[in-house]
């Protein structure tokens, strides 16, 4: 007799499905080490695949990346558009973005992946990418708000310093230094 009795047979998981999963891993892995600091091997790894399936599901590691710029941009968007549309007419729609955004801050591997997602702009095919994201969701956010540019220029560039606040992680020096007190609190920025 071969084999192991009694156990489980092993289920195949649908391509679509096993890269949403790696993407989730992966996504946390580039937060963490950057495009150039990740390992597809160890991404593999944990998401229990070889790395030749990995690339034959998504081809290139800048095409993993890329694909975790989607899901990233996807969720900043959703949150945002969400926001909007419970808002009701006549109200401040950007305000309600930027409020809902704060709850994004609080997961430090989007935020994290945010800022990775710009500094590997050196690559000029991620820098493509990354910049027909970013293009879409202030078009995004300027249909859903109907503000003028230079309400919607701040709105992104307080976006901007939240994210830096919050990697900074000024609430917890924020008993014993001045300056990051005044600038803990991330709704006070709004």
């Amino acid at each position: 007799m071969c084999g192991v009795t009694g156990a489980a047979p092993r289920t195949r998981i649908p391509a679509a499905e096993r890269r949403e999963q790696v993407v989730v891993i992966a996504l946390r892995h580039f937060a963490e080490g950057g495009y150039h600091g990740t390992s597809t091997e160890a991404i593999a790894a944990e998401t229990g695949v070889s790395q030749p399936y990995l690339f034959r599901l998504f081809g290139t590691k800048r095409d993993l990346f890329l694909a975790c710029c989607d899901v990233c941009n996807r969720r900043v968007r959703d949150q945002f558009l969400a926001a909007a549309a419970a808002t009701p007419a006549g109200d401040d729609r950007l305000q309600a973005m930027g409020e809902a955004y704060l709850d994004l801050l609080g997961d430090e591997h989007l935020l994290r992946f945010q800022l990775q997602m710009y500094a590997a702009c050196a690559d000029s095919e991620i820098r493509a990418h990354v910049r027909r994201g970013y293009g879409e969701l202030v078009a995004e956010v300027r249909a859903a708000s109907g503000v003028d540019e230079a309400r919607l220029w701040s709105f992104f560039a307080t976006g901007m310093l939240l994210n830096v606040v919050a990697t900074l992680g000024l609430h917890e020096i924020a008993d014993r230094d001045d300056w990051a007190a005044g600038w803990s609190d991330p709704r006070s920025l709004l």
